[in-house]
């Protein structure tokens, strides 16, 4: 049996009623899920839609890609509607802060360790590996006081058009000007620190920690 075949029988196991319900629950097109189930042109399963399924429904993605274990992880953590923190399924580069708003997340994800954070969101690009690679899921919580930070923990920063609009995750590091911050790269790869000026700085997110779609 392949993954295509087993995420066919997800529709029966979950008690979906059709297709489309299924479809529309994991939020993609009803079409996509259809060209999947049937191995259009071999049409394999997303990474993305792997994610999904895992987050959303609690699937156990081994199971999916090897036929190993169980079909339904038991202890999902994913809760019940309106239980949770916001997952938004975008890119740094295309977000801002205004964004971070509940109505306009993929779904909500119940998990007690990082309940009080404010968003969960993927993570794009190799600046940051190892310490978090491309693929995975970061829980990150606001921070309101920029003059109290945690120096050498990682941070989404966004800053205003003076810093051309920075939106990334960087280590924060502290300046011998009291009123600037250094940003680093954990990836050696990625050489140079980038100093910004407190008063640039529109939005700050401590990261508490990450999930992936195979460890959860």
């Amino acid at each position: 049996m392949t993954e295509n075949q087993r995420l066919k029988t997800l529709i029966d196991i979950l008690h979906f009623k059709t297709q489309k319900d299924f479809a529309e629950k994991i939020k993609i097109q009803q079409g996509s899920l259809s060209d999947i189930l049937r191995e259009k042109n071999g049409m394999g399963i997303s990474n993305a839609i792997k994610d999904k399924l895992n987050l959303i429904l609690g699937v156990n993605i081994e199971w999916l890609e090897k036929g190993i274990g169980e079909p339904i992880i038991k202890e999902s953590i994913i809760s019940k509607p309106k239980e949770g923190v916001p997952y938004y399924d975008i890119s740094l580069s295309d977000t801002d802060k205004f964004l971070l708003e509940e109505d306009r997340a993929e779904y909500l994800v119940n998990y007690q360790p990082f309940n009080d954070c404010t968003a969960y969101l993927p993570v794009y690009g190799d600046s940051m590996y190892p310490k978090y690679a491309s693929g995975e899921i970061i829980a990150v919580k606001e921070i309101t006081n920029h003059e109290i930070l945690q120096w050498g923990e990682a941070y989404i920063i966004m800053t205003d058009a003076k810093t051309n609009n920075l939106r990334s995750i960087k280590l924060l590091f502290e300046h011998q000007n009291k009123q600037k911050i250094i940003l680093r790269s954990s990836n050696p790869d990625y050489k140079g620190d980038i100093i910004v000026d407190r008063d640039n700085i529109i939005a700050l997110y401590i990261i508490k920690g990450k999930i992936t779609r195979n460890s959860i």
